[in-house]
């Protein structure tokens, strides 16, 4: 924890009688929850300050947390501070119009490839930002307040990013900070149920895939989901990119990807992995993130195969040099 950092912060936030607070576009629980969670803790500590949740998309996933604020004009965005959220590059963030705040505060636990920000405060080894924006809370618990609503919003981005706190970037501090959130009155029950019930139509996709699933001759498993199936099973793009958690607990296979047409032509990957790191190998197709979980995106079915066999090289080499993966 870097206690100087987390007080610059602080300090920056105080300095301003506008602030307004972003997040990466195509969000995940955690860039909701964090976002969300930590704009209603502000507005409970600073009740005098104009406090905004601006962006240009959302999330069908998550959307049981609530919307987020209304358009404002260029001229409040002049005169605000910016706090940007788990979001690794600019190019990432979803209100492009963030660049006319007067400084950027960053916050994340993506590792950081391309540095921005006035104030940063990155830690890569935390399980989400919304456990930063916990621990945040909880070193300062003398001027932040927090309730039970705030609580649930960083509860749910911790339970998304965690993979329900079965990932490696798990650690007691994760369990310690979503007990203190639980002790706020958090309904766990609802949020898993919101979470993780699915539609009819999405359990039969699911069913239907589990018969398509493909394993590369070391091992890396995979599915494509084209345009087709997309729409002969009514999904949503987070539907369908759902289908990388189909692929999970296969044994052998420690690195799995998931392939997603998307209406503009191009193909977005989801790479997931258990002990391989990964992250370099989705930054080599245009994508990035944490070792073990992170995105791309290619754009034929050409670069899809390249994508295969660097993993299944790399998935190759992992097993002829390592032992305890099994």
């Amino acid at each position: 924890m870097n206690i100087e950092q987390m007080k610059r912060v602080l300090d920056k936030i105080k300095e301003y009688q506008s602030i307004i607070v972003f997040r990466h576009k195509r969000p995940d629980g955690d860039a909701v929850g964090s976002s969300k969670g930590l704009c209603e803790i502000l507005r409970l500590s600073y009740p005098d300050k104009e406090i905004r949740l601006l962006n240009s998309d959302y999330s069908d996933y998550v959307a049981f947390l609530g919307g987020e604020d209304a358009p404002v004009e260029d001229e409040v965005y002049a005169r605000s501070l910016g706090i940007v959220l788990d979001t690794a590059t600019t190019d990432r963030i979803s209100n492009t119009r963030f660049s006319l705040c007067r400084e950027i505060v960053r916050i994340d636990h993506h590792i950081d490839v391309k540095p921005y920000g006035d104030v940063v405060w990155v830690e890569p080894e935390r399980s989400s930002t919304c456990e930063m924006v916990v621990a945040f809370w909880d070193a300062f618990r003398t001027e932040l307040k927090i309730n039970r609503e705030a609580a649930t919003y960083l509860y749910t981005g911790m339970v998304t990013d965690s993979g329900r706190f079965r990932f490696r970037s798990v650690s007691g501090d994760t369990m310690r900070y979503a007990g203190m959130l639980l002790d706020e009155g958090v309904d766990a029950d609802r949020i898993y149920s919101q979470l993780y019930t699915k539609e009819l139509n999405v359990l039969h996709f699911q069913g239907y895939m589990y018969g398509k699933i493909k394993r590369t001759e070391n091992g890396v498993a995979y599915l494509y989901v084209s345009r087709r199936l997309q729409k002969r099973f009514g999904l949503s793009h987070e539907d369908a990119g759902a289908a990388v958690s189909y692929m999970d607990s296969i044994r052998g296979s420690l690195i799995w990807a998931a392939f997603i047409e998307c209406k503009d032509g191009s193909i977005r990957v989801r790479l997931r992995s258990r002990f391989v790191t990964v992250n370099t190998l989705a930054e080599k197709y245009h994508g990035g993130g944490h070792d073990c979980a992170c995105g791309a995106t290619v754009y034929s079915k050409k670069e899809v195969k390249r994508l295969l066999a660097d993993a299944d090289a790399r998935l190759k080499e992992y097993k002829e040099n390592n032992e305890g993966w099994l």
